[in-house]
């Protein structure tokens, strides 16, 4: 089998730690994996951090070790990043592929993207904080995050995340260089993923169908299939990776 290099971009509230298990199982299949903490995210740094910010971060996590034929995997949040990330460093990319992940339209924001009651609800919270952030409430992540985890597991993995700096959810995203790109992309789909509520404001055929011309992928399992299942989506990012 082809060695691929992949470069492992998290989503909200995570950090590039908790790719771990899915980064080892990668390795054994004989890849060679980066797992980049994007800006701002993790427990204990400044959440300061613009979007732009954000993008920067991976954009050097690729350069500057000069990774090429990078197979560049955005989760969630995280798909707002490489599809940045595609627009500034195209030349060092293989693929694309989006992991129930947001793919704005040109001009959104995250924010845009999300029912509008989950925009209150960040609202809220953030002005809550004198560090203008967003923490997941535990009972939407046991029920619609993490809903293929008993509850141990669900409470050891909401442990392990952090407050989201908010500012790039508001950001209104220029994407009109990323939607004129050749790159190829894949859309991987979690079919019990219910983060966002199926239907009008889904994932998929919404955000994938965006993608123009793409691969889909699918797999049982919740959006932290990272936390439930890492083996199984680490074969599957394979799938939806490979040429």
């Amino acid at each position: 089998m082809s060695e691929y290099q992949f470069v492992l971009v998290h989503g909200s509230w995570h950090d590039g730690s908790l790719w771990g298990p899915v980064a080892d199982r990668l390795r054994e299949l004989g890849h060679a994996v980066e797992t980049p903490t994007i800006a701002g995210h993790g427990q204990g740094v400044d959440k300061a951090v613009t979007h732009e910010d954000c993008v920067r971060s991976i954009v050097d996590a690729i350069a500057d070790p000069g990774l090429t034929d990078v197979v560049l995997v955005g989760h969630s949040f995280g798909g707002t990043i490489i599809a940045k990330v595609a627009e500034q460093i195209p030349e060092r990319l293989r693929r694309l592929v989006f992991w129930n992940a947001f793919v704005p339209e040109d001009g959104h924001s995250l924010n845009d993207e999300v029912p509008p009651v989950f925009r209150e609800m960040f609202d809220a919270l953030a002005a809550r904080t004198d560090d203008d952030t967003v923490m997941l409430p535990y009972p939407i992540w046991r029920e619609a995050f993490i809903n293929d985890a008993d509850e141990a597991l669900a409470r050891s993995a909401y442990e392990r995340l952090s407050p989201e700096p908010y500012q790039p959810f508001r950001a209104k995203l220029d994407l009109k260089a990323f939607y004129s790109l050749e790159l190829p992309r894949s859309y991987l789909n979690c079919l019990e993923d219910i983060s966002l509520p199926p239907g009008e404001w889904g994932w998929h055929p919404r955000m994938s169908s965006r993608l123009g011309l793409y691969r889909l992928v699918q797999m049982p399992g919740s959006h932290e299939v990272i936390f439930t299942n890492p083996t199984a989506l680490a074969d599957k990012i394979v799938e939806a990776g490979r040429d």
